[in-house]
């Protein structure tokens, strides 16, 4: 799982399929919101602000 901004989803989809051979899912986060789990409030690769979830 990969939380990252618009400049960085490209890479965290290659991360993923290289890691688990298979097509990720890609959720908007301004879009979606979850009962259970608040996603981090930047990116994994820098400060700016975490748009997407790579699963």
């Amino acid at each position: 799982m990969y939380v990252v901004c618009k400049d960085h989803v490209e890479l965290a989809i290659d991360r993923f399929v290289d890691e688990y051979e298979d097509a990720p899912d890609v959720v908007d986060l301004d879009k979606t919101q979850f009962a259970a789990w608040d996603p981090p409030p930047h990116c994994e690769e820098c400060e700016k602000h975490a748009q997407f979830l790579v699963v």
